[in-house]
């Protein structure tokens, strides 16, 4: 063994503190250090010759009449002394970490409601106020928590920084992802565009966040929103080699087939790979909204704004027609706007319309309003089949709402909802109206009848039209959600080898009705089925909608209204954030990083 080899083994020797040194010199072990018990002088290295030493030249003259024993028990009481005061600042700092976790606690609740950053002054009154009443002794406790507005600002500043971080570490284990996108303005016309990714890992974990929520002041071009997405990507370590698919409303700057978002999203990843497709899918439930065009119900529509308007519009109006339904004792106490952004409030509307009929023509009566349509016999079954329609529709937009749906679960509800429309198509051209109860109240004619199924039919058309796209990835889809009832043929060549074994397999059959697709998919071994899991990814990853993407502009409008309209971007996307993530943020980290600030509340 080398001279130095020989050093480093001896200085290791020497950091193994001896309990007896306690007894014998009166040092005990702190951090790391030896602590003369009666100085309090520390000595770096733990060598039975530094501390002789100082024990004989500070506190030897002292000691050098006292037994063993004695020293024993004077080492003993010093010791716990000492331990006393250990104890009692070991108190204090966990009586302020306690404070500080309970700000960031109270602060990330703040952020989750989109409640305003000054609300923490109103919550520390409450907590006080409380506390008085409940446990006094506990009210110096309840003081001491920092909830200032500043406060709470940097808390939620903290808390969304450190989402994000925890959302770049699972973003590294994504085999593949997909994108969602949005862009709407906020109450200062600033256009904001939302980014939320879906990963799913090797294990078949799938997470869902927000990405980021990009500020754009100037145009929103193609060009434009690509070098914001692609910045985010850069920023969470996104790879483009990754990208499964990308989900839009629809609009032009996102679709351009020429200088789009998407094509050059498209030309981005031709780039790094030339075989490596990208799937563009058009928002679901935006594309049923738009499918209701076809039906041609503006002079339905029209009448019931109007009607709607003419009681709602005027206070004294809308005071007495109140009052009426309580004379009445209707079911329903009011009547309510048509919203056409708001994609569910046109079937409610007619709805109930059509439940206070009797209502507003007592109504419109006493108040000398002529409405002739109430009267047409004509108009009243267009109308009565308008609400049956709606409600169908409403029924599927409700189904197609909702986080973390699968897109082969939204294309079995558009494909069902399309059959219903030519089942009651062929229904009512046999005068049954068995699924029509609105309609079956007014008894239309023949005529109407032979018009409103072909008006179905339409219907039908126009959702085949629309959902094209869906059409491309249907037996992908297909052989993903049904992996045992699917063809062969209809299958991927790389996959259709591994699709018999998997068919023919009775074990793998009994584990998938049993469990759900990711357990299953899960549990395949990567050595037997390694195509059939990568397709599976891809497919589970899509975004079949941008739901999320409006929940949260819905979000935003309430949080950045024009009572806080001078919340910066900056606080209102760590906001977002916080309120859409489904990840925990990591409070015991957060409260040791605030120890090294020493911020001054």
């Amino acid at each position: 063994m080398s001279a130095h080899a020989k050093k480093r083994k001896v200085d290791a020797e020497c950091r193994v503190f001896n309990k007896n040194w306690t007894a014998k010199y009166l040092f005990t072990e702190v951090r790391g250090k030896a602590v003369c018990l009666v100085c309090g002088e520390q000595i770096a290295v733990f060598k039975d010759y530094n501390l002789s030493r100082h024990y004989e030249t500070k506190h030897g003259e002292k000691y050098k009449n006292v037994t063993d024993a004695e020293r024993a028990r004077t080492s003993e009481a010093l010791l716990a002394k000492l331990q006393k005061q250990q104890g009692f600042f070991t108190k204090l700092h966990t009586s302020r970490d306690a404070a500080t976790k309970t700000s960031f606690v109270i602060a990330h609740k703040i952020a989750k409601t989109g409640k305003p950053f000054s609300e923490g002054e109103f919550i520390k009154e409450c907590l006080v106020d409380s506390a008085a009443l409940i446990c006094p002794e506990k009210k110096e406790e309840f003081e001491k928590v920092p909830l200032s507005r500043r406060t709470v600002t940097r808390r939620v500043e903290d808390i969304s920084c450190n989402l994000e971080l925890q959302l770049q570490r699972e973003v590294a284990n994504f085999d593949f992802f997909s994108l969602a996108l949005d862009e709407s303005c906020d109450v200062r016309d600033t256009a904001q565009l939302l980014v939320f990714v879906r990963g799913i890992t090797p294990d078949f974990k799938i997470t869902e966040e927000l990405a980021a929520m990009r500020s754009m002041k100037g145009t929103t071009t193609g060009s434009d929103l690509f070098m914001e997405v692609n910045a985010c990507m850069d920023t969470l370590g996104l790879k483009w080699d990754r990208l499964a698919g990308v989900t839009t409303d629809g609009c032009p700057n996102f679709t351009g087939k020429n200088v789009g978002l998407l094509k050059r999203m498209q030309d981005k990843v031709a780039e790094i790979d030339a075989d490596q497709e990208l799937i563009f899918l058009h928002c679901i439930i935006h594309q049923h909204v738009l499918c209701k065009s076809v039906l041609k119900m503006n002079h339905v529509i029209n009448v019931v704004s109007n009607i709607v308007n003419f009681i709602r519009a005027r206070a004294l109006n809308h005071r007495q027609f109140v009052a009426l339904l309580e004379d009445h004792a209707s079911e329903h106490s009011d009547i309510s706007y048509h919203t056409p952004v708001r994609w569910l409030s046109l079937g409610k509307v007619l709805k109930r319309v059509w439940d206070l009929k009797t209502e507003i023509r007592e109504f419109c009566e006493m108040k000398g309003k002529d409405i002739p349509e109430l009267s047409d016999e004509d108009w009243m079954a267009d109308f009565a089949f308008a609400v049956d329609v709606t409600a169908l529709m409403n029924d599927l937009n409700t189904k197609l709402q909702g986080r973390g749906l699968f897109v082969h679960e939204m294309h079995t509800l558009v494909k069902a909802f399309m059959k219903k429309m030519l089942f009651l198509s062929s229904q009512l051209e046999n005068n049954n109206l068995t699924h029509m109860q609105t309609l079956k109240e007014v008894t239309p004619s023949a005529d109407h009848l032979r018009r409103y199924s072909s008006m179905l039919g339409a219907l039908h058309c126009e959702f085949s039209r629309r959902f094209e796209d869906l059409r491309t990835i249907e037996d992908e889809m297909h052989m993903i959600s049904s992996p045992f009832t699917c063809s062969v043929d209809n299958a991927p060549s790389d996959v259709q080898l591994e699709l018999i074994d998997l068919q023919s397999d009775a074990v793998l059959a009994e584990l998938f009705k049993s469990g759900s697709l990711l357990d299953f998919y899960s549990s395949l071994k990567e050595e037997n089925f390694p195509n059939m899991k990568r397709h599976a990814q891809k497919m589970l990853v899509l975004f079949g909608s941008t739901y999320i993407c409006e929940q949260t502009f819905s979000m935003m409008k309430f949080m950045k209204s024009c009572y806080r309209s001078s919340l910066t971007d900056d606080h209102l996307s760590a906001v977002l954030r916080i309120s859409t993530s489904d990840i925990q943020p990591d409070f015991d980290a957060l409260v040791k990083a605030q120890q090294r600030l020493d911020f001054s509340h």
